[in-house]
């Protein structure tokens, strides 16, 4: 399922979101005063909740009923959020490569190591100079 930059605006109000979610008031603001699920604020007191906090706040709640303490929650939700900031970052890595691999695709270049450990770049096709040198080379290019 795809998210949706609409997901993360802060629409609901706690009474809204804790029905939605199916929980008590007092229990979403437990969870923001832990960290778990943290709303947004309006006018600097208000909690608004958008649909991303409300299928949070229903994963919390699946969490809690399978057993997993609420500290157990919290490092849950701290470790899916960095996997998904770090296959978001790789997938982005992965657009610069392939954009570098087209830009380059007929400047590609050799690599060896000199005598004295340096690395040499060479074009394709063309030996280095020094006997003992040697050349690494990627396999189907």
């Amino acid at each position: 399922m795809a998210v949706q930059e609409e997901d993360f605006e802060p629409v609901f109000v706690i009474s809204v979101a804790a029905e939605l979610a199916e929980m008590h008031p007092q229990t979403l603001r437990q969870y923001d005063r832990l960290g778990i699920v943290t709303p947004q604020r309006q006018g600097g007191r208000h909690r608004r909740y958008s649909r991303r906090d409300v299928e949070l706040l229903r994963e919390v709640q699946r969490l809690s009923k399978e057993g997993v303490s609420l500290a157990g929650i919290k490092r849950v939700m701290e470790l899916e959020h960095q996997v998904s900031a770090l296959q978001s970052r790789v997938r982005e890595l992965s657009r610069e490569l392939e954009q570098e691999r087209m830009l380059r695709a007929d400047d590609t270049r050799v690599f060896a190591a000199g005598r004295q450990g340096e690395v040499v770049a060479a074009r394709r096709g063309t030996r280095v100079r020094a006997s003992r040198a040697v050349v690494l080379w990627r396999p189907g290019s």
